[in-house]
């Protein structure tokens, strides 16, 4: 285990990591009561406003792309952070008080989730590629995957937290909790020691970079198309859980907060899981988020055919193992193998990829749940990863001779060796 938490013994980034985990909290408190604010006290159990919340709030990261990874590249990563952080908090006390008030409408929310989408777009790009600030290039991947597996620890505990405030107060406490949970963030990055940031490229190199040179550069790079194809793939139509938790919660289950935030939990486990093995890896590679993948579409396979809430929240384990398997090895293999001049564009794009592909698929999700049933709604996220999944060897086949062959009475895959040379497994290459 201490290999796997190794980046905690680095004094900056153990204090980054403490801060972002209590953001983290309150963030998907926020995110809860925001889903159930909107299904069940805004509308009537309307799937399609939920995805057009999560469309207005993950947008901004797809139309700003330009310039967020620009920004991320050029500006301050600290002090850019300080900016988008106390914005953030600041918006969630707005809807906070909006909504304990009782004066809060649907436009109210559509409003806020366009609004915090726009700080989140400067904001992602920035937070992700701070961590190389944090870190040696040595323990990058295990920063990556720790703070995966901060995000998705506060996912456990944050939705159940914020299915006991709206059970027992409303969700709009929910919201200036998480208001407050930003004030740790700051002091963390108020008390890092600057002097210990690692430098990754000079202001010179920053000054010389124009807006489509991170665009170029994914274009030459076949196996960074591959990656983001497949995760695009399943962010549009298979990370939106807040559409199929909630809905499965009301419309399968019959239940109430507690037990959508119970869910939302449940999944997390599989998530930290995912991030925790993610974390013990000296090196993702390629091969990995083909599994992922298939697993993911299995998975959403299962927890739609289940009959009850307890087979659904298991079926969520598996799911957010292979979800977490995906998202968090994508992020490594992207910076590790990205030029520092570039890491904040690519991030970038990547991030618009991951979060602003919502627009897309979050609306036309809600619509299936609402015409055909929360199950074919995960039906589609189902079919998501296995078309990921595809997508990825489809890359191995063409760019790394991906080939199966029988060798005496065992199948084999790798890259079929040519007559007379050694044979040699894929996973050691890619």
């Amino acid at each position: 285990m201490g290999n796997t938490f190794r980046s905690l013994g680095i004094r900056n980034y153990r204090l980054w990591a403490a801060g972002a985990l209590v953001s983290n909290i309150g963030t998907w408190m926020q995110r809860t009561a925001q889903d159930w604010l909107v299904l069940t006290h805004l509308t009537n159990h309307n799937a399609t406003a939920v995805g057009i919340v999560m469309a207005l709030q993950f947008g901004p990261q797809l139309v700003l792309l330009p310039f967020t990874g620009l920004a991320a590249d050029r500006l301050n990563r600290r002090k850019l952070l300080i900016a988008t952080q106390a914005s953030m908090g600041l918006l969630a006390l707005g809807l906070g008080l909006l909504t304990v008030s009782g004066m809060a409408q649907l436009w109210h929310v559509y409003v806020f989730a366009l609004l915090l989408g726009c700080v989140a777009a400067f904001d992602a790009p920035a937070r992700q590629t701070f961590v190389a600030e944090l870190v040696s290039d040595a323990e990058l991947a295990n920063a990556v995957a720790l703070n995966s597996t901060s995000f998705n620890a506060a996912r456990m505990v944050g939705p159940a937290v914020a299915g006991l405030v709206i059970a027992a107060t409303g969700p709009g406490e929910a919201f200036l909790l998480n208001a407050l949970s930003f004030v740790a963030v700051l002091i963390s990055l108020a008390c890092l020691r600057r002097g210990e940031l690692f430098k990754r490229h000079d202001a010179a190199g920053r000054k010389k970079a124009g807006l489509m040179d991170g665009f170029r550069y994914v274009w030459n790079r076949p196996d960074l198309r591959a990656l983001l194809a497949m995760l695009f793939l399943v962010a549009t139509f298979g990370l939106n859980f807040p559409i199929f938790i909630s809905t499965m919660s009301v419309g399968a289950f019959h239940g109430g907060p507690s037990q959508y935030g119970l869910l939302s939990s449940t999944m997390a486990i599989g998530s930290v899981t995912g991030a925790l093995l993610a974390a013990r890896r000296a090196k993702p590679r390629f091969g990995l988020l083909i599994v992922g993948s298939a697993v993911f579409g299995l998975s959403c396979t299962a927890a739609a055919l289940m009959p009850n809430v307890i087979g659904f929240g298991i079926a969520l384990i598996v799911t957010g193992v292979a979800a977490q398997t995906i998202t968090t090895s994508t992020n490594s293999l992207v910076q590790l193998s990205t030029e520092p001049a570039l890491r904040g564009r690519v991030i970038a794009i990547l991030l618009a990829t991951l979060l602003g592909s919502t627009p897309i698929g979050a609306p036309v999700v809600g619509w299936v749940a609402d015409t055909f049933g929360p199950r074919w709604a995960m039906g589609v996220a189902a079919a998501a990863g296995l078309c990921s999944a595809a997508i990825g060897l489809r890359h191995l086949v063409k760019y790394h001779g991906l080939r199966l062959w029988v060798d005496g009475y065992r199948l084999r895959i790798g890259s079929h060796p040519a007559a007379g040379e050694p044979s040699g497994e894929i996973s050691r290459t890619i």
